[in-house]
């Protein structure tokens, strides 16, 4: 049995990258998928695809349009969503899709530091697993195959 694992979070580091290395020195059996991890392309795909925009509003609405098109899809397609939240960025979109995740009822797990548990505590209620790191949230994906 193969799942697809949508890893949500912030897009500034290679935590993604460990994660699958990870997976692969385990032999799971996991695909994963993830927003548009290039900072970039996702902040200009509305431009790229629609042309140029009267302003940065409208700009950002073009993209936003795009990119929730593209998480929604890849989201739906998934078997397990991964939730990072880390304390070094702003976590909106992490929180956004955590939320909307639990709200398509699929399989969550939140990934939180310790310094995070007040602010994050009704979503970490409503996720299916929370845990600290990106190791733990790999053990649990492992625990479904033995």
């Amino acid at each position: 049995m193969e799942l697809t694992v949508y890893l949500a979070g912030q897009i500034h580091d290679d935590w993604r990258e460990q994660l699958k290395s990870k997976a692969q020195e385990k032999n799971l059996p996991l695909t994963f998928v993830a927003p548009q991890t290039n900072h970039h392309r996702s902040d200009n795909v509305g431009e790229d695809i629609l042309g140029e925009q009267p302003g940065n509003v409208y700009k950002d609405d073009a993209a936003s349009s795009i990119n929730n098109l593209r998480t929604q899809v890849l989201m739906q397609k998934s078997d397990v969503v991964v939730a990072l939240f880390g304390e070094k960025y702003k976590q909106w979109n992490t929180a956004m899709d955590a939320s909307a995740a639990i709200t398509m009822n699929k399989p969550t797990i939140l990934v939180r530091p310790e310094s995070l548990i007040h602010p994050l505590k009704e979503l970490s209620n409503k996720a299916n697993v929370t845990v600290e790191t990106v190791d733990q949230a790999l053990d649990v994906l492992n625990y479904i195959y033995e």
